[in-house]
Protein backbone atom coordinates (compact mmCIF):
# COMPACT_ATOMS: atom_id res chain seq x y z
CA UNK A 1 0.00 0.00 0.00
CA UNK A 2 1.05 3.69 -0.66
CA UNK A 3 0.01 6.56 1.22
CA UNK A 4 0.95 9.91 0.02
CA UNK A 5 0.27 13.44 1.23
CA UNK A 6 -0.79 15.81 -1.03
CA UNK A 7 -2.17 18.04 1.97
CA UNK A 8 -2.32 19.05 5.79
CA UNK A 9 1.55 18.64 5.65
CA UNK A 10 3.90 20.65 7.53
CA UNK A 11 0.55 22.70 7.24
CA UNK A 12 -3.00 22.97 8.90
CA UNK A 13 -4.63 23.75 5.53
CA UNK A 14 -5.39 21.72 2.22
CA UNK A 15 -5.76 17.74 3.72
CA UNK A 16 -5.86 15.33 1.20
CA UNK A 17 -4.78 12.03 1.33
CA UNK A 18 -4.32 9.59 -1.51
CA UNK A 19 -4.44 6.02 0.09
CA UNK A 20 -3.75 3.05 -3.16
CA UNK A 21 -3.97 -0.09 -2.52
CA UNK A 22 -3.58 -2.97 -4.84
CA UNK A 23 -6.94 -2.90 -6.27
CA UNK A 24 -8.31 1.08 -5.05
CA UNK A 25 -7.07 4.47 -5.05
CA UNK A 26 -9.08 6.61 -2.40
CA UNK A 27 -8.86 9.94 -1.20
CA UNK A 28 -9.64 10.90 2.12
CA UNK A 29 -10.42 14.49 2.24
CA UNK A 30 -10.29 17.01 -0.90
CA UNK A 31 -9.54 20.20 0.99
CA UNK A 32 -8.23 24.25 0.34
CA UNK A 33 -5.01 25.82 0.98
CA UNK A 34 -5.57 28.54 3.42
CA UNK A 35 -2.01 30.71 4.16
CA UNK A 36 0.22 32.95 2.46
CA UNK A 37 -0.63 33.59 -1.25
CA UNK A 38 2.02 30.93 -2.19
CA UNK A 39 0.01 28.34 -0.59
CA UNK A 40 -3.15 29.48 -1.22
CA UNK A 41 -1.69 29.41 -5.41
CA UNK A 42 -1.46 25.61 -5.03
CA UNK A 43 -5.87 25.58 -5.50
CA UNK A 44 -5.42 26.88 -8.85
CA UNK A 45 -2.99 24.39 -9.79
CA UNK A 46 -3.65 21.31 -11.50
CA UNK A 47 -3.69 18.38 -8.84
CA UNK A 48 -0.59 16.19 -8.68
CA UNK A 49 -2.36 13.24 -9.50
CA UNK A 50 -5.35 11.63 -12.29
CA UNK A 51 -8.45 12.74 -10.34
CA UNK A 52 -9.81 10.58 -12.90
CA UNK A 53 -8.49 7.23 -11.68
CA UNK A 54 -9.53 7.93 -8.07
CA UNK A 55 -12.35 5.19 -7.55
CA UNK A 56 -13.72 7.31 -4.10
CA UNK A 57 -13.33 10.13 -1.65
CA UNK A 58 -14.02 9.36 1.81
CA UNK A 59 -14.18 12.98 3.78
CA UNK A 60 -14.15 13.63 7.57
CA UNK A 61 -15.93 16.95 8.27
CA UNK A 62 -17.07 19.82 5.92
CA UNK A 63 -15.18 22.31 6.89
CA UNK A 64 -13.54 24.08 3.76
CA UNK A 65 -9.99 23.22 4.40
CA UNK A 66 -11.03 19.39 4.31
CA UNK A 67 -13.78 19.48 1.55
CA UNK A 68 -13.49 22.85 -0.53
CA UNK A 69 -11.27 21.63 -3.42
CA UNK A 70 -14.10 18.72 -4.18
CA UNK A 71 -15.91 20.45 -6.83
CA UNK A 72 -12.20 20.99 -8.26
CA UNK A 73 -12.06 17.20 -8.14
CA UNK A 74 -15.26 17.03 -9.70
CA UNK A 75 -14.60 19.47 -12.61
CA UNK A 76 -10.94 17.25 -12.90
CA UNK A 77 -12.45 14.01 -14.10
CA UNK A 78 -13.72 12.32 -10.85
CA UNK A 79 -16.97 10.85 -11.51
CA UNK A 80 -16.90 8.38 -7.99
CA UNK A 81 -18.60 8.64 -4.84
CA UNK A 82 -17.74 10.82 -1.93
CA UNK A 83 -18.94 9.07 1.34
CA UNK A 84 -19.81 11.47 4.68
CA UNK A 85 -21.94 11.40 7.74
CA UNK A 86 -25.35 12.85 6.81
CA UNK A 87 -24.70 15.96 8.81
CA UNK A 88 -21.60 16.30 6.86
CA UNK A 89 -23.71 15.76 3.72
CA UNK A 90 -26.28 18.71 4.40
CA UNK A 91 -23.65 21.53 5.72
CA UNK A 92 -21.59 20.55 2.33
CA UNK A 93 -25.39 21.64 0.94
CA UNK A 94 -24.82 25.25 1.68
CA UNK A 95 -20.65 25.61 2.32
CA UNK A 96 -19.73 24.54 -1.36
CA UNK A 97 -22.27 26.93 -2.53
CA UNK A 98 -20.57 30.14 -0.54
CA UNK A 99 -17.37 28.88 -1.28
CA UNK A 100 -18.12 28.77 -5.29
CA UNK A 101 -19.62 32.59 -4.72
CA UNK A 102 -16.61 33.78 -2.79
CA UNK A 103 -14.21 31.96 -5.51
CA UNK A 104 -15.95 34.11 -8.28
CA UNK A 105 -16.24 37.14 -6.50
CA UNK A 106 -13.05 37.09 -5.47
CA UNK A 107 -11.68 36.22 -8.70
CA UNK A 108 -13.83 39.64 -10.04
CA UNK A 109 -12.57 42.00 -7.57
CA UNK A 110 -8.68 40.43 -8.50
CA UNK A 111 -9.54 40.76 -12.56
CA UNK A 112 -10.92 44.38 -11.97
CA UNK A 113 -7.47 44.95 -10.07
CA UNK A 114 -5.01 43.09 -12.64
CA UNK A 115 -7.15 44.97 -15.63
CA UNK A 116 -5.95 48.34 -14.22
CA UNK A 117 -2.04 46.82 -14.14
CA UNK A 118 -2.56 45.48 -17.90
CA UNK A 119 -2.68 41.81 -16.53
CA UNK A 120 -4.41 38.86 -18.08
CA UNK A 121 -7.62 37.68 -16.41
CA UNK A 122 -7.71 34.92 -14.16
CA UNK A 123 -10.82 31.98 -13.61
CA UNK A 124 -12.09 30.92 -10.56
CA UNK A 125 -11.18 27.55 -9.11
CA UNK A 126 -14.63 26.10 -9.67
CA UNK A 127 -18.31 27.71 -10.29
CA UNK A 128 -21.93 26.99 -8.36
CA UNK A 129 -22.21 24.46 -11.63
CA UNK A 130 -19.59 22.77 -10.92
CA UNK A 131 -20.47 22.44 -7.22
CA UNK A 132 -23.72 20.96 -8.25
CA UNK A 133 -22.68 18.37 -9.74
CA UNK A 134 -20.51 17.64 -6.49
CA UNK A 135 -23.02 17.48 -4.80
CA UNK A 136 -25.08 14.87 -6.67
CA UNK A 137 -22.11 12.74 -5.57
CA UNK A 138 -22.10 12.84 -2.02
CA UNK A 139 -23.31 9.38 -0.50
CA UNK A 140 -24.15 9.01 3.33
CA UNK A 141 -22.90 7.07 5.96
CA UNK A 142 -23.62 6.03 9.56
CA UNK A 143 -21.02 6.29 12.33
CA UNK A 144 -19.95 3.11 13.57
CA UNK A 145 -21.18 0.91 10.21
CA UNK A 146 -18.55 -0.82 7.47
CA UNK A 147 -18.91 0.14 4.22
CA UNK A 148 -17.27 -0.95 1.16
CA UNK A 149 -15.26 2.06 -0.34
CA UNK A 150 -13.29 -0.45 -2.54
CA UNK A 151 -12.06 -3.86 -3.78
CA UNK A 152 -11.08 -5.04 -0.71
CA UNK A 153 -11.46 -1.97 1.46
CA UNK A 154 -13.87 -1.03 4.01
CA UNK A 155 -14.16 1.87 6.09
CA UNK A 156 -16.21 3.20 8.89
CA UNK A 157 -16.46 6.58 10.77
CA UNK A 158 -16.23 7.49 14.08
CA UNK A 159 -17.65 10.88 15.78
CA UNK A 160 -14.55 12.86 16.35
CA UNK A 161 -16.39 15.86 18.75
CA UNK A 162 -15.01 18.60 16.33
CA UNK A 163 -18.14 19.48 14.24
CA UNK A 164 -21.59 18.50 13.51
CA UNK A 165 -21.35 15.56 11.23
CA UNK A 166 -17.23 15.18 11.83
CA UNK A 167 -15.13 11.58 11.79
CA UNK A 168 -12.41 10.20 12.13
CA UNK A 169 -12.22 7.59 9.12
CA UNK A 170 -11.32 3.78 10.08
CA UNK A 171 -10.02 1.39 7.67
CA UNK A 172 -8.80 -1.88 6.61
CA UNK A 173 -7.58 -2.99 3.54
CA UNK A 174 -5.84 -6.27 2.06
CA UNK A 175 -2.38 -5.97 1.03
CA UNK A 176 -0.31 -8.69 -0.14
CA UNK A 177 -2.23 -11.95 -0.12
CA UNK A 178 -4.90 -12.07 2.66
CA UNK A 179 -2.84 -9.72 4.86
CA UNK A 180 -4.99 -6.94 6.43
CA UNK A 181 -3.65 -3.24 7.05
CA UNK A 182 -5.89 -1.16 9.62
CA UNK A 183 -5.39 2.36 9.54
CA UNK A 184 -7.28 5.59 11.51
CA UNK A 185 -7.61 8.85 10.28
CA UNK A 186 -7.92 11.07 12.66
CA UNK A 187 -9.62 14.39 10.78
CA UNK A 188 -10.00 17.19 13.33
CA UNK A 189 -9.67 16.05 17.02
CA UNK A 190 -12.45 17.81 18.98
CA UNK A 191 -11.28 18.89 22.56
CA UNK A 192 -13.09 17.75 26.14
CA UNK A 193 -15.24 20.45 26.49
CA UNK A 194 -17.35 21.63 23.28
CA UNK A 195 -20.05 23.40 23.33
CA UNK A 196 -22.31 21.34 20.82
CA UNK A 197 -20.13 18.44 20.50
CA UNK A 198 -19.91 15.45 22.39
CA UNK A 199 -16.23 14.17 22.89
CA UNK A 200 -14.33 12.05 20.02
CA UNK A 201 -14.50 8.34 19.83
CA UNK A 202 -12.24 5.90 18.19
CA UNK A 203 -10.59 2.26 17.91
CA UNK A 204 -7.55 0.82 19.02
CA UNK A 205 -5.72 -1.69 18.26
CA UNK A 206 -4.36 -0.15 14.88
CA UNK A 207 -1.22 -0.54 12.16
CA UNK A 208 -0.84 3.17 11.42
CA UNK A 209 -2.99 6.65 12.71
CA UNK A 210 -2.91 9.78 10.98
CA UNK A 211 -3.15 12.21 13.72
CA UNK A 212 -3.69 15.76 13.12
CA UNK A 213 -1.29 17.86 15.30
CA UNK A 214 -2.70 21.69 14.90
CA UNK A 215 -2.05 22.25 18.66
CA UNK A 216 0.43 19.81 19.20
CA UNK A 217 2.82 22.37 21.01
CA UNK A 218 0.06 24.49 23.32
CA UNK A 219 -1.73 23.64 26.32
CA UNK A 220 -4.60 25.70 27.19
CA UNK A 221 -6.17 26.61 30.13
CA UNK A 222 -8.72 23.96 31.61
CA UNK A 223 -11.89 25.06 30.94
CA UNK A 224 -15.59 24.15 31.35
CA UNK A 225 -18.76 25.47 29.70
CA UNK A 226 -18.98 28.22 32.84
CA UNK A 227 -15.04 28.99 32.38
CA UNK A 228 -15.17 29.84 28.75
CA UNK A 229 -17.96 32.42 29.41
CA UNK A 230 -16.54 33.77 31.84
CA UNK A 231 -13.63 34.84 29.31
CA UNK A 232 -15.73 35.87 27.16
CA UNK A 233 -17.87 37.99 29.56
CA UNK A 234 -14.44 39.66 30.31
CA UNK A 235 -13.76 40.49 26.66
CA UNK A 236 -16.94 41.98 26.14
CA UNK A 237 -16.88 43.91 29.01
CA UNK A 238 -13.49 45.26 27.83
CA UNK A 239 -15.27 46.06 24.83
CA UNK A 240 -18.49 47.55 26.06
CA UNK A 241 -16.66 50.02 28.01
CA UNK A 242 -14.54 51.16 24.63
CA UNK A 243 -17.98 52.11 22.75
CA UNK A 244 -17.21 50.59 19.64
CA UNK A 245 -18.07 47.59 18.16
CA UNK A 246 -16.68 44.43 19.19
CA UNK A 247 -15.72 42.17 15.99
CA UNK A 248 -15.51 38.24 15.54
CA UNK A 249 -13.86 36.84 12.79
CA UNK A 250 -15.19 33.43 12.95
CA UNK A 251 -15.93 30.41 11.14
CA UNK A 252 -19.64 30.57 9.87
CA UNK A 253 -19.90 26.66 10.99
CA UNK A 254 -20.21 25.75 14.25
CA UNK A 255 -17.96 28.59 15.74
CA UNK A 256 -20.64 31.09 15.06
CA UNK A 257 -23.41 28.75 16.76
CA UNK A 258 -21.12 28.56 20.15
CA UNK A 259 -20.36 32.14 20.51
CA UNK A 260 -24.73 33.01 19.79
CA UNK A 261 -25.34 30.60 22.68
CA UNK A 262 -22.38 32.04 24.50
CA UNK A 263 -23.36 36.06 24.19
CA UNK A 264 -27.04 35.01 24.81
CA UNK A 265 -26.81 33.40 28.21
CA UNK A 266 -24.61 35.95 29.42
CA UNK A 267 -26.42 38.90 28.35
CA UNK A 268 -29.94 36.25 29.74
CA UNK A 269 -27.73 36.57 33.13
CA UNK A 270 -27.29 39.68 33.12
CA UNK A 271 -23.32 39.30 33.25
CA UNK A 272 -23.07 41.75 30.15
CA UNK A 273 -25.24 44.80 29.07
CA UNK A 274 -28.01 43.75 26.45
CA UNK A 275 -26.95 44.38 22.81
CA UNK A 276 -27.21 43.55 19.10
CA UNK A 277 -25.67 40.69 17.76
CA UNK A 278 -25.03 40.77 14.36
CA UNK A 279 -24.28 37.81 12.34
CA UNK A 280 -22.75 38.89 9.02
CA UNK A 281 -22.45 35.82 6.71
CA UNK A 282 -25.33 33.83 4.50
CA UNK A 283 -23.59 30.91 5.19
CA UNK A 284 -23.96 31.19 8.87
CA UNK A 285 -27.85 31.46 7.92
CA UNK A 286 -27.89 28.57 6.19
CA UNK A 287 -25.65 26.70 8.49
CA UNK A 288 -27.83 27.31 11.50
CA UNK A 289 -30.68 25.90 9.67
CA UNK A 290 -29.00 22.80 9.64
CA UNK A 291 -27.65 22.67 13.41
CA UNK A 292 -31.49 23.03 14.31
CA UNK A 293 -32.04 20.15 11.53
CA UNK A 294 -29.95 17.86 13.42
CA UNK A 295 -30.17 19.42 17.04
CA UNK A 296 -30.70 15.64 18.33
CA UNK A 297 -27.11 15.34 17.73
CA UNK A 298 -26.11 18.15 19.50
CA UNK A 299 -25.53 19.19 23.19
CA UNK A 300 -27.07 21.71 24.26
CA UNK A 301 -29.22 22.07 20.64
CA UNK A 302 -32.09 23.28 22.54
CA UNK A 303 -30.12 26.58 24.07
CA UNK A 304 -29.11 27.37 20.46
CA UNK A 305 -32.92 27.10 19.43
CA UNK A 306 -34.14 29.38 21.96
CA UNK A 307 -30.59 32.02 21.61
CA UNK A 308 -31.67 32.33 17.54
CA UNK A 309 -35.29 33.05 18.82
CA UNK A 310 -34.52 35.49 21.70
CA UNK A 311 -35.00 38.66 19.21
CA UNK A 312 -31.28 39.53 19.94
CA UNK A 313 -29.69 37.93 16.96
CA UNK A 314 -29.38 39.43 13.84
CA UNK A 315 -28.83 37.81 10.58
CA UNK A 316 -27.64 40.12 7.58
CA UNK A 317 -28.36 38.16 4.46
CA UNK A 318 -27.88 41.66 1.73
CA UNK A 319 -24.58 42.96 0.72
CA UNK A 320 -26.76 46.25 1.39
CA UNK A 321 -27.70 45.34 4.83
CA UNK A 322 -23.89 44.43 5.78
CA UNK A 323 -22.82 47.83 4.54
CA UNK A 324 -25.74 49.42 6.73
CA UNK A 325 -23.63 47.73 9.62
CA UNK A 326 -20.87 50.41 9.49
CA UNK A 327 -23.23 53.23 10.12
CA UNK A 328 -24.55 51.36 13.24
CA UNK A 329 -23.61 53.27 16.53
CA UNK A 330 -23.31 52.60 19.94
CA UNK A 331 -21.62 49.34 21.44
CA UNK A 332 -22.83 45.98 19.20
CA UNK A 333 -20.95 42.72 18.23
CA UNK A 334 -20.53 41.51 14.57
CA UNK A 335 -19.71 38.18 14.04
CA UNK A 336 -18.32 37.33 10.07
CA UNK A 337 -16.92 34.85 8.30
CA UNK A 338 -14.16 34.07 7.31
CA UNK A 339 -12.53 33.17 10.50
CA UNK A 340 -9.12 33.71 9.42
CA UNK A 341 -9.81 36.96 8.11
CA UNK A 342 -8.75 36.14 4.35
CA UNK A 343 -11.89 36.48 2.58
CA UNK A 344 -15.47 37.61 2.53
CA UNK A 345 -16.95 40.54 4.60
CA UNK A 346 -15.25 40.45 7.79
CA UNK A 347 -12.24 42.70 5.55
CA UNK A 348 -15.10 45.49 5.22
CA UNK A 349 -15.25 45.68 8.57
CA UNK A 350 -11.42 45.39 9.41
CA UNK A 351 -11.23 48.11 6.78
CA UNK A 352 -14.23 50.35 9.33
CA UNK A 353 -13.09 49.32 13.17
CA UNK A 354 -9.37 48.99 13.01
CA UNK A 355 -8.08 52.29 12.54
CA UNK A 356 -10.53 53.36 15.19
CA UNK A 357 -9.43 53.35 19.10
CA UNK A 358 -12.98 52.56 20.49
CA UNK A 359 -13.01 49.33 18.11
CA UNK A 360 -12.32 46.01 19.30
CA UNK A 361 -11.26 42.19 17.36
CA UNK A 362 -11.70 39.30 19.07
CA UNK A 363 -9.47 36.44 17.58
CA UNK A 364 -11.34 32.78 18.66
CA UNK A 365 -9.88 30.68 16.41
CA UNK A 366 -6.32 29.21 15.13
CA UNK A 367 -4.81 31.81 12.76
CA UNK A 368 -2.42 29.94 9.92
CA UNK A 369 0.77 31.00 8.94
CA UNK A 370 0.59 33.95 6.53
CA UNK A 371 -3.09 35.02 6.96
CA UNK A 372 -4.28 38.42 8.10
CA UNK A 373 -6.06 37.16 10.91
CA UNK A 374 -2.08 35.83 12.14
CA UNK A 375 -0.87 38.85 11.44
CA UNK A 376 -3.14 40.87 13.69
CA UNK A 377 -3.24 38.37 16.16
CA UNK A 378 0.94 39.03 16.04
CA UNK A 379 0.54 42.28 17.06
CA UNK A 380 0.68 44.10 13.51
CA UNK A 381 0.20 47.93 13.73
CA UNK A 382 -0.25 48.24 10.37
CA UNK A 383 -1.67 46.08 7.77
CA UNK A 384 -2.68 45.71 4.10
CA UNK A 385 -6.54 44.91 3.38
CA UNK A 386 -7.38 44.92 -0.25
CA UNK A 387 -4.77 46.59 -1.43
CA UNK A 388 -5.46 49.44 1.06
CA UNK A 389 -2.89 50.40 4.41
CA UNK A 390 -4.49 50.37 7.43
CA UNK A 391 -3.32 51.57 11.09
CA UNK A 392 -4.63 49.26 13.59
CA UNK A 393 -5.63 51.30 16.69
CA UNK A 394 -8.38 49.01 17.74
CA UNK A 395 -7.67 46.53 20.34
CA UNK A 396 -6.70 43.15 18.83
CA UNK A 397 -7.37 40.25 21.90
CA UNK A 398 -7.63 36.81 21.38
CA UNK A 399 -9.34 33.71 23.16
CA UNK A 400 -8.53 30.07 22.18
CA UNK A 401 -11.75 28.34 24.04
CA UNK A 402 -13.58 28.23 21.44
CA UNK A 403 -11.27 26.15 19.56
CA UNK A 404 -12.91 23.10 17.76
CA UNK A 405 -9.03 21.25 18.32
CA UNK A 406 -7.62 19.02 20.92
CA UNK A 407 -4.99 20.83 22.85
CA UNK A 408 -1.07 18.57 22.93
CA UNK A 409 -2.88 16.64 26.10
CA UNK A 410 -5.86 16.05 24.55
CA UNK A 411 -3.90 14.89 21.37
CA UNK A 412 -1.92 13.09 23.54
CA UNK A 413 -4.62 11.20 25.27
CA UNK A 414 -6.14 10.05 22.22
CA UNK A 415 -3.09 8.61 21.26
CA UNK A 416 -3.04 7.08 23.94
CA UNK A 417 -6.92 5.75 23.98
CA UNK A 418 -5.44 4.31 20.52
CA UNK A 419 -2.81 2.18 21.81
CA UNK A 420 -1.49 -0.79 20.65
CA UNK A 421 -0.56 1.09 17.12
CA UNK A 422 1.83 -1.16 15.83
CA UNK A 423 3.31 0.48 12.62
CA UNK A 424 3.20 4.12 13.10
CA UNK A 425 1.71 7.28 13.95
CA UNK A 426 1.65 10.21 10.76
CA UNK A 427 1.53 14.13 11.83
CA UNK A 428 -0.12 16.21 9.84
CA UNK A 429 -2.50 18.99 9.58
CA UNK A 430 -0.38 21.19 11.95
CA UNK A 431 2.97 23.82 12.02
CA UNK A 432 6.43 22.73 12.47
CA UNK A 433 6.55 23.75 15.99
CA UNK A 434 3.28 21.87 16.39
CA UNK A 435 4.57 18.44 15.11
CA UNK A 436 7.67 18.63 16.66
CA UNK A 437 6.24 19.61 20.29
CA UNK A 438 3.93 16.72 19.85
CA UNK A 439 6.32 13.92 18.50
CA UNK A 440 8.49 14.87 21.88
CA UNK A 441 5.63 14.04 23.75
CA UNK A 442 5.01 10.70 21.86
CA UNK A 443 8.03 9.08 22.27
CA UNK A 444 9.10 10.58 25.80
CA UNK A 445 5.93 9.90 27.59
CA UNK A 446 3.47 7.40 25.56
CA UNK A 447 6.62 5.52 24.49
CA UNK A 448 6.28 5.08 20.70
CA UNK A 449 9.68 4.86 19.04
CA UNK A 450 11.17 8.01 17.58
CA UNK A 451 11.32 5.91 13.93
CA UNK A 452 7.68 4.88 14.42
CA UNK A 453 6.61 8.55 14.29
CA UNK A 454 6.25 10.13 10.72
CA UNK A 455 6.23 13.71 10.02
CA UNK A 456 5.22 13.96 6.16
CA UNK A 457 5.95 17.14 3.79
CA UNK A 458 4.05 18.30 1.58
CA UNK A 459 3.90 15.64 -1.45
CA UNK A 460 5.42 12.65 -0.02
CA UNK A 461 4.73 8.93 -0.25
CA UNK A 462 5.01 6.27 2.10
CA UNK A 463 4.76 2.57 1.74
CA UNK A 464 2.58 0.79 4.60
CA UNK A 465 4.11 -2.78 4.78
CA UNK A 466 4.27 -5.27 7.41
CA UNK A 467 7.32 -3.91 8.73
CA UNK A 468 6.21 -0.42 9.27
CA UNK A 469 6.53 2.56 6.81
CA UNK A 470 9.27 3.43 4.30
CA UNK A 471 9.82 6.85 2.55
CA UNK A 472 9.15 6.27 -1.37
CA UNK A 473 11.65 7.22 -3.18
CA UNK A 474 9.87 9.95 -5.45
CA UNK A 475 11.12 11.62 -8.17
CA UNK A 476 8.45 14.46 -8.52
CA UNK A 477 9.39 17.99 -6.78
CA UNK A 478 7.14 18.97 -4.36
CA UNK A 479 5.24 21.67 -5.70
CA UNK A 480 6.45 23.84 -2.55
CA UNK A 481 9.75 23.41 -1.01
CA UNK A 482 9.35 22.79 3.17
CA UNK A 483 10.21 26.06 4.32
CA UNK A 484 7.53 27.44 1.86
CA UNK A 485 4.71 25.41 3.02
CA UNK A 486 4.49 26.83 6.50
CA UNK A 487 6.17 30.30 7.20
CA UNK A 488 5.21 33.49 5.66
CA UNK A 489 6.28 33.58 1.69
CA UNK A 490 7.53 36.90 -0.39
CA UNK A 491 3.99 37.95 -1.15
CA UNK A 492 3.97 38.32 3.07
CA UNK A 493 7.44 40.25 2.54
CA UNK A 494 6.54 42.45 -0.18
CA UNK A 495 3.42 43.56 1.86
CA UNK A 496 5.06 44.41 4.82
CA UNK A 497 7.97 46.58 2.77
CA UNK A 498 4.82 48.38 1.51
CA UNK A 499 3.61 49.21 4.89
CA UNK A 500 7.35 49.74 6.12
CA UNK A 501 7.80 52.79 3.15
CA UNK A 502 4.59 54.23 4.27
CA UNK A 503 5.23 54.47 7.41
CA UNK A 504 8.73 55.89 7.29
CA UNK A 505 7.22 58.21 4.15
CA UNK A 506 4.64 59.52 6.88
CA UNK A 507 7.56 59.67 10.01
CA UNK A 508 9.95 61.91 7.56
CA UNK A 509 10.03 65.56 8.93
CA UNK A 510 9.50 67.32 5.62
CA UNK A 511 9.27 67.17 1.62
CA UNK A 512 13.07 66.88 1.60
CA UNK A 513 12.98 63.84 3.59
CA UNK A 514 10.04 61.97 1.84
CA UNK A 515 12.64 62.69 -1.19
CA UNK A 516 15.80 61.52 0.16
CA UNK A 517 14.02 58.10 1.25
CA UNK A 518 12.37 57.79 -3.09
CA UNK A 519 15.63 58.46 -3.97
CA UNK A 520 16.86 55.56 -1.94
CA UNK A 521 13.94 53.45 -3.34
CA UNK A 522 14.96 54.16 -6.71
CA UNK A 523 18.95 53.40 -6.68
CA UNK A 524 18.36 50.08 -5.02
CA UNK A 525 16.08 49.11 -7.56
CA UNK A 526 18.06 50.18 -10.43
CA UNK A 527 19.98 47.53 -12.50
CA UNK A 528 23.44 48.00 -11.63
Amino acid sequence: MKLTFFGAAGTVTGSCYLLESGSARLLIDCGLFQGSKSLKQLNYEPFPFKAEAVDAVLLTHAHIDHSGLLPKLTLAGFDGPIFATRATNALLGCMLPDSAHIQVTEVEMLNRRRSRRGRDAVEPIYTIEDVSRTLGQLQPVEYGAWIDVGKDVKARWWNAGHLLGSASIEITAKSDGDRTISLLFSGDIGPDHKLLEDGPQAPSNLDFVICESTYGDRERIDTSDDMRRRALKEEVQIAQKKGGALIIPSFAVERTQELIVDLSRLMDDGDINESPIFVDSPLASKATDVFKAFSSQLRNGKDLARALSGGRVHITESVEDSKALARFGGFHVIIAASGMCEAGRIRHHLLNWLPRPNGTVLIVGFQAQGTLGRILQDGARRVRIMGETVIVQARVASLDSYSGHADRTELTDWLKARLPIAKGVFLTHGESDAIDGLKKVLTSEVGLPAEKVFAPLLDQSYFLGPTGATLADDPRRPRLEPQAVSRMDWHNDLSKLLLDIDAAIDAAADEKGRQVILRRLRRALSPE
